[in-house]
């Protein structure tokens, strides 16, 4: 997320009543988690075991909770409380702004699209040409919908990412301030959930097909020509490559990668990136030539028993 003008280093640091290391000039230009960060973003980090990814990642300022070396070229931002002060920085930067009608006046709606009755539009939402939004629709403030999109009823785009940090009071969430993006001659089909980005874009690619009651997590990006099927529910900050086939519910934990053409048979639960150009089903989801040799050893193993001798 990119900050409607520049700071410095000391606006930021006031901002946020902390100290800072570096230059009170150097230039902030936005905040970023730390998957998408670029130069001129602030990225938090709060616990030793991500210090050294936080301090070399491409963010050029480092909101942590403690005094460390600054590495060259960046600047610290330095706070007792990283999560609390970037949520500050949100809340700052993006606040949420109340609507006071179906659809914003600030929306802009292409040509020949329908949007059907019930239907909620955000604040600066774009829907593009040819675009027909069944009822019951919400499309949360500033997604990006391309042309020729059909979306079916009581589908929710820009819900808050599911992120929280666990303190003794209690859950407290990172804010989102992302937005989601769909791209041209995507189907989403009814009851869907696709939360927004943190503070970067969760992304449906090209031509993609999203069938019912599919939950679709924070800053994830799903390629083109995707084929998703029934109650599938993919974690935030996941890379779909294009022209993956996930079959019914399936469950994707975040952060990982499925690789361009992979296949991914139904009820399968993925915990590590798959690579492409291959079919996979089961618990951890594997190949199918490994899943069936770890199944036929599996049912190996009563007749061992008994050669062997063991009741």
């Amino acid at each position: 997320m990119k900050f409607p003008k520049p700071h410095t280093l000391k606006q930021i640091s006031d901002l946020l009543e902390c100290q800072f290391v570096g230059d009170e000039n150097f230039p902030v230009l936005g905040m970023n988690e730390i998957h998408v960060v670029e130069a001129g973003d602030i990225v938090f980090v709060d616990h030793p075991k991500y210090y050294d990814k936080a301090l070399e990642s491409a963010a050029t300022i480092v909101l942590i909770n403690k005094e460390v070396t600054c590495p060259e070229g960046k600047a610290l931002l330095i706070s007792d409380d990283p999560f609390r002060d970037f949520n500050k920085l949100t809340q700052h930067f993006k606040p949420f702004v109340s609507s006071s009608a179906s659809i914003s006046p600030s929306a802009k709606i292409g040509k020949n699209t329908i949007i059907q009755p019930n239907c909620f539009i955000g604040n600066n939402v774009t829907i593009g040409d040819h675009c027909l939004i069944h009822s019951n629709v919400s499309i949360y403030d500033d997604a990006v919908i391309g042309n020729h999109v059909t979306i079916h009823a009581g589908t929710v785009l820009g819900a808050s990412a599911f992120y929280y940090k666990n303190r003794p009071e209690g859950f407290d969430q990172l804010k989102s301030g992302g937005r989601v993006i769909v791209k041209d001659h995507v189907d989403i089909g009814a009851l869907c959930t696709i939360d927004k980005g943190v503070t970067g874009d969760t992304i449906i690619g090209e031509g993609s097909k999203l069938d019912n009651q599919i939950q679709v997590g924070h800053d994830t990006v799903i390629g083109k020509k995707c084929l998703i099927a029934s109650q599938v529910g993919i974690a935030g900050c996941v890379v779909v490559e294009d022209e993956v086939t996930i079959w019914g519910q399936v469950g994707i934990t975040s952060g990982i990668t499925i690789g361009k053409k992979a296949v991914i048979s139904a009820q399968s639960g993925v915990s590590k990136s798959l690579e492409g150009n291959k079919s996979y089903f089961g618990t951890p989801a594997d190949d199918f030539r490994s899943k069936y040799k770890e199944i036929a050893s599996i049912r190996m193993i009563p007749e061992i028993l008994e050669k062997l001798k063991i009741k």
